[in-house]
């Protein structure tokens, strides 16, 4: 029987669902029943009747999973996988910070963990931020945004205004470079150019759109136009040309692969769906906390 064939059978049998995120190899995106980014993938499990979530992405995101459907057995085919952004924070990091600006609204990129978003008043995604901030600014003016750097300096470009920022960052969207673009649009003057806002500011200021996965694959979809430059991970394109199969997507730079996104393999979620590996659990304590800034935002968004 083929391996394909065995994750088939083995997922009914257990009443399972594969997730798969955005960045996954193209054979995993190919045996999940949802690919997106990781919070929507998240809700997607959420309103299934599956008794088990096998989250094909990296820790934080099956963390996630864990949070919004708690009586559900989450898994993580490889539990190496992790979000070294993620790691770039803890939740004792966190609260010193806050302890020097107590006033403070703290607002949490999703990509982090369960212990960081249980210290957080809102939680945010690479999609909504901005949305977010534009709603905290309504009643406050000092914001502690964590842990990503870049996308906060981009939506403090957007709104003009100042926050307290942490030096965090993605190190696959980092290797990504101006000159890369340059070279790119050399090769391919037509193509539009989308940038994801984990990118340096001089990488973003050369896109036509900066966007998140999702919203990538939306313009894509949506747009008449049919070239197109792809600056953040680059397991993206696989689902850009199966969505788009008569338009043109060229990954900005090659170098743009993010190790742990490729640890699952076939494989691995074969072996997880057999042996129900490797389980998330989050305590009791953390989850409710947790949960509680990611539905602010879903309330807001």
């Amino acid at each position: 029987m083929e391996i394909t064939d065995k994750i088939k059978k083995l997922k009914q049998e257990r009443n399972a669902v594969i997730l798969a995120h955005n960045y996954q190899r193209p054979e995993i995106q190919d045996i999940a029943d949802f690919v997106g980014d990781s919070l929507g993938l998240s809700i997607e499990a959420s309103r299934t009747n599956a008794d088990i979530i096998v989250f094909c992405g990296v820790h934080f995101m099956a963390e996630t999973a864990k949070i919004l459907s708690p009586q559900k057995k989450v898994l993580l085919p490889d539990i190496n996988a992790g979000c070294p952004m993620a790691d770039m924070i803890d939740a004792e990091g966190l609260k010193s910070l806050q302890e020097k600006h107590p006033t403070a609204v703290t607002l949490c990129y999703v990509n982090t963990s369960a212990a960081v978003k249980a210290q957080c008043d809102y939680c945010c995604t690479s999609s909504n931020a901005l949305k977010m901030v534009q709603h905290i600014l309504l009643t406050h003016d000092e914001i502690i945004f964590v842990p990503d750097k870049y996308l906060a300096q981009y939506v403090s470009a957007q709104v003009g205004h100042n926050f307290i920022m942490w030096n965090g960052y993605c190190p696959t969207h980092v290797k990504i470079l101006p000159e890369n673009i340059v070279q790119a649009k050399k090769r391919h003057p037509q193509a539009k150019v989308l940038v994801h806002p984990e990118c340096k500011p001089d990488l973003t200021k050369l896109a036509d759109l900066v966007a998140s996965t999702e919203k990538m694959c939306g313009y894509a979809q949506n747009t008449s136009e049919t070239d197109f430059i792809v600056a953040t991970e680059n397991g993206i394109i696989h689902r850009l040309k199966k969505e788009n199969p008569a338009k043109n997507f060229y990954p900005a730079a090659d170098a743009a692969v993010c190790p742990n996104m490729k640890r699952i393999t076939v494989e691995k979620v074969l072996w997880s769906l057999q042996d129900l590996s490797f389980e998330i659990t989050v305590p009791p304590d953390i989850m409710d906390k947790a949960r509680f800034s990611i539905e602010r935002m879903l309330q807001i968004t």
